[in-house]
């Protein structure tokens, strides 16, 4: 099931009489289509949430339309809307058995939609068994771990065979190697049930790894709809540049002179199409390379080892974080004795943003002989 979104618009109005109104979507069009799980990404407060309680029916626009197919559900109660919702907290029945509470909006329908006892049974054997609790049916939630009672939260939200099913921040409160474990399952159970799937975070690894297409928000506000790499690999500006990206990207005063990039003194690329003038410069830490005689010298701080790679702290004058992160291979180690770093650049994992509007600035460099 495809879901449209229509110039979808949220205003909360404001609190005091002076103050302004709150504007926590604002004017969202976009296509999901049926059977991908889309992740709406973004920092805390930038409307994820609120995206998904308007397409559940939980929320009514103040300006625009849902489909769902073909269907205008926008004035639908969230019961009408054929969704399943699960949330951060799992929220689930204390007094009652896995079984019980996977059972329970299946006792809730009326009319021609109501099923037997016997077909509400084998409904909540197939959802237990999808998300592979089976085996934990007559236990009450707090005999289960977080993890297990995530699992039971999502039979149950999949146990009405859902047209759609939204998922807000639903491994938040899941320990590291729970989150990990457990987001691998929800992908494999929507792709297993080819269900349309919306799936809420503001972990930007975790949306990445699972999604078709991710949507990073901002202040109520779309900066960019796409595929996960593809979005890390062409950011349209310089939040979405550092949002995504783990470690984030390092970022530079620099500029512009006949058609070279310039960071200090030291010139670093070839930008050709680029007029003169200041600039923002963003490499990914993946686009440092040691070399003797590289184009950029840094300070080297300490070096960490993270297994097959390795992670060179250092800092420069020009840099506008902290510390520059550079991942290189563990191979690769410099000696670097006398605490310079020298590195050449990868010129498709450097970017340039204008100062003022902060937007991307498209150059071509001939070392790789592609844009960037």
């Amino acid at each position: 099931m495809k879901v449209v979104l229509q110039d979808l618009t949220k205003i909360y109005p404001s609190r005091t009489r002076k103050g302004e109104e709150v504007r926590a979507v604002d004017a969202f069009t976009f296509e999901i289509p049926d059977g991908k799980l889309v992740g709406l990404l973004g920092p805390s407060g930038c409307g994820k949430s609120t995206t998904l309680n308007l397409i559940s029916g939980l929320e009514a626009p103040t300006k625009g339309k849902v489909f769902f197919g073909e269907d205008d559900v926008t004035a639908l109660p969230p019961e009408k809307r054929g969704v399943g919702l699960v949330f951060q907290n799992y929220a689930l029945y204390p007094h009652l058995t896995v079984r019980q509470n996977i059972l329970f909006p299946l006792q809730n329908l009326r009319g021609k939609e109501k099923l037997t006892k016997q077909e509400m049974n084998t409904r909540a054997e197939e959802a237990a068994g999808l998300v592979q609790i089976d085996a934990l049916m007559d236990r009450k939630p707090s005999e289960l771990s977080g993890g297990q009672q995530q699992r039971v939260a999502i039979a149950r939200a999949l146990v009405k065979m859902p047209r759609i099913l939204l998922m807000d921040e639903p491994l938040s409160n899941l320990d590291a190697r729970l989150r990990l474990q457990t987001r691998e399952e929800i992908r494999r159970i929507q792709r297993e049930t080819g269900i349309t799937t919306i799936f809420v975070t503001h972990d930007q690894e975790e949306a990445m790894s699972i999604s078709d297409l991710i949507v990073v928000m901002k202040d109520g506000v779309v900066h960019q709809i796409g595929k996960p790499q593809s979005v890390y690999d062409e950011p349209v500006n310089l939040f979405v540049a550092k949002f995504l990206g783990t470690p984030g990207i390092n970022l530079f005063t620099g500029r512009v002179q006949q058609e070279t990039l310039l960071i200090g003194e030291e010139a670093v690329l070839p930008v050709k199409g680029c007029a003169d003038g200041k600039v923002i410069v963003g490499i990914r830490p993946e686009g440092f390379i040691p070399s003797e005689h590289g184009c950029v010298s840094c300070h080297m701080e300490r070096v960490e080892v993270m297994g097959r790679d390795t992670s060179v702290v250092s800092t420069h004058p020009c840099a506008l974080n902290e510390v520059i992160r550079s991942i290189i291979s563990a191979e690769d180690v410099p000696n670097a004795a006398s605490g310079v770093i020298r590195f050449e650049i990868k010129p498709n994992k450097t970017y340039l943003f204008n100062p003022a509007t902060e937007e991307r600035i498209r150059f071509t460099g001939t070392e790789q002989g592609g844009e960037t």
